[in-house]
């Protein structure tokens, strides 16, 4: 439409500040000087315009079809380009033909580049739409050969070729470090399957049936059965006051140090993070090749929330191990810190996908010489939309690393991961495959009216009369309702912290440490900590809100009772939870918990109403009803 930009569609007029504005002069004539004293000698800048100043306005106009490409959404564009340039940005309601009249005021030089930012933006595209013009087909040549078949087969094994060229060139990995001591040696099957049962019914078996496959390692029932061969190991074991494995961990550690892949399925508080971080330590240690040669981190732990990958840093810094160090990175964090520690070199990165997929995309980052890979909280992470960042990372990783993937559940998704990238991988679970809630925890059901008041009422009683031994987090299903409790807790006298998403990192690790050393007695939360959070002291938690599913409730639930400890958890429950009330029976009746007569009536008439809604439905492919493609 124009060709450039002096055939420009913004056309420029200057006026003083005046209600009338009718002596606009020509856009040719330069623009009147102004006085600088009047910014104090300063020109130039974004310090944008002053209130009550004397600047100019200019006035300039651009086509009508342009103005909401201006705006943007909300008004988001042209708070940018007022930030941007330093001048206010005033699109007004006066048109002349097919054009708006847009007012700028502010210093000259920001005038000027939001005059320029408002050109760049009203420079015509070039379309994408190309017109076609309908020929007639050319005449078929008879002579004309046949066009070629594509070998796929071929292709695709000339790539696959070139990717284990590629592998080949890094050292070999060694994963084998177990050494299995006597005493489990001489158990017997029958010994084996007692123990097994007695821990809490642990349950082992290869994911994917495999006649060749190596049988799976015995349990071990010491430290010493598991670590004697690495007293270093066992010399920060002992420091940090354990007495015995928990269930996951003494199968877990026999099958990871053997090298193989492993699947742990165990609720949370159960002591997986030690199952996959004391055989990560000796496998790191173990290589062939000197720690500093590497080129990069030998372990990579992928989580996914801020707080559980914070979590598992701390608990990597517990244990002194041959001088092996370990870095967290998190979006919030200090971009330019992290970065710093993955450049002077590292051995465990822990991660959220987000961040370690930016730096990696960036090149602060070479995941090919990772070795050791964990996918911690799969479940959660697959339920936060993270497959397409964990799938990208474990293709940059070579294809012969052992992997472990621990997991509250047993998804579809979790079992689609697992078959994409693990290798004849073996299963550990404890309990049941079952969603089931910890059973060292009371689960209490206190059924609400659908009325705001009566549950804000049960809350702030229960709040005001907790014993000064006694923790509390309590969930709630939106940010604004986590502020408004805390407000009200505060007003009331009771201290209190809150975590969710829009807080800043710093805010969120506060609260987390005041909850942990006792500054305040409850922490009010969304689902960012429902997962991964290792407060071994709380006491209660209450579900303020309801969660939007029962998986979510169960993770909830394990924020207490951990470590073996006793606790108790309060939901309140309304009619607009009904969906959920007959996958928390379930949950309630195999932890054998008491369920109130009314969730059961609830249940029915749920299924009742899902089954005429169904039943309501149109059939066949008529508008609104089956199958889109």
């Amino acid at each position: 439409m124009y060709d450039d930009w002096n055939e420009s569609p913004v056309q420029t007029q200057v006026f003083t500040n005046s209600s009338d504005y009718s002596n606009w002069r020509d856009n040719s004539q330069p623009r009147r000087p102004r006085d600088d004293r009047r910014n104090n000698g300063y020109r130039g800048g974004n310090r944008g315009p002053r209130r009550g100043g004397n600047d100019d306005v200019t006035t300039i106009k651009v086509p009508s079809k342009f103005v909401g490409r201006i705006i943007g959404r909300g008004g988001s564009k042209v708070n940018d380009l007022q930030f941007e340039s330093g001048a206010k940005i005033n699109i007004t309601k006066e048109t002349e033909g097919d054009e708006t009249f847009i007012k700028l005021s502010g210093s000259n030089d920001a005038v000027s580049k939001a005059e320029s930012l408002i050109r760049e933006l009203t420079i015509e595209r070039e379309s994408y739409v190309r017109e076609v013009k309908e020929e007639e087909p050319p005449p078929q040549d008879e002579t004309q050969e046949e066009p070629k078949i594509v070998d796929w087969r071929s292709v695709f094994a000339k790539c696959d070729e070139m990717e284990a060229e590629k592998w080949a060139a890094l050292p070999p990995i060694k994963k084998e470090f177990y050494f299995e001591h006597p005493e489990v040696a001489s158990m017997s099957e029958e010994e084996i399957e007692a123990f097994r049962l007695e821990s809490n019914n642990i349950v082992v078996e290869r994911t994917f049936k495999n006649e060749d496959s190596k049988p799976i390692p015995k349990p071990v029932v010491t430290f010493e059965q598991a670590f004697h061969k690495y007293p270093d190991i066992l010399k920060e074991i002992e420091k940090a006051g354990f007495t015995t494995p928990s269930p996951i961990q003494s199968q877990a550690w026999p099958v990871l140090l053997s090298g193989e892949d492993l699947i742990g399925i165990a609720q949370t508080g159960t002591g997986k993070t030690l199952a996959f971080l004391l055989p990560a330590l000796i496998h790191i240690e173990g290589q062939n090749i000197d720690r500093s040669k590497r080129g990069g981190p030998a372990v990579l732990v992928m989580a996914p929330t801020r707080e559980l990958a914070l979590q598992i840093d701390k608990e990597v810094k517990k244990y002194e191990y041959k001088g092996i160090t370990a870095v967290c990175i998190y979006g919030g964090g200090n971009r330019r810190e992290q970065i710093k520690v993955l450049t002077d070199g590292v051995d465990i990165v822990i991660a959220t996908p987000g961040r370690l997929n930016d730096l990696a995309e960036a090149g602060h980052l070479e995941v090919k010489y990772v070795t050791y890979v964990v996918l911690d909280e799969a479940d959660r992470m697959l339920d936060m939309g993270f497959e397409p960042q964990i799938r990208k990372v474990m293709y940059s990783i070579r294809p012969t690393r052992q992997t472990v993937m621990t997991s509250a559940t047993w998804p579809p998704g979790v079992r689609r991961l697992a078959q994409s990238y693990m290798v004849d991988p073996i299963q550990i679970y404890v309990g049941t495959l079952d969603l089931a809630a910890t059973h060292t925890v009371t689960q209490i059901i206190e059924m609400m009216p659908d009325d705001d008041e009566e549950k804000f009422r049960t809350f702030m009683n229960f709040a005001t009369n907790l014993d000064p031994s006694e923790k509390v987090i309590a969930f709630c299903g939106k940010k604004a309702r986590a502020d408004e409790l805390s407000t009200e807790l505060t007003l009331a006298g009771l201290q209190c912290q809150t975590i969710h998403g829009d807080r800043d990192q710093s805010d969120r690790e506060q609260a987390l440490l005041d909850i942990a050393d006792g500054t305040v007695q409850i922490l009010i939360a969304t689902d960012v900590a429902s997962r991964g959070l290792d407060i071994d002291d709380i006491t209660h938690v209450i579900n303020y809100d309801f969660p939007r599913n029962i998986e979510e409730y169960v993770h909830r639930v394990g924020r207490t009772g951990r470590a073996g400890k006793s606790g108790k958890s309060i939901s309140y429950f309304t009619r607009g939870d009904w969906g959920q009330a007959k996958e928390l029976i379930a949950i309630l009746e195999e932890a054998q918990q008491y369920v109130p007569e009314e969730l059961y009536k609830m249940a029915d008439r749920y299924s009742t109403w899902k089954e005429k809604k169904d039943a309501s439905r149109p059939s066949g492919r008529g508008r609104g009803g089956g199958r889109r493609w």
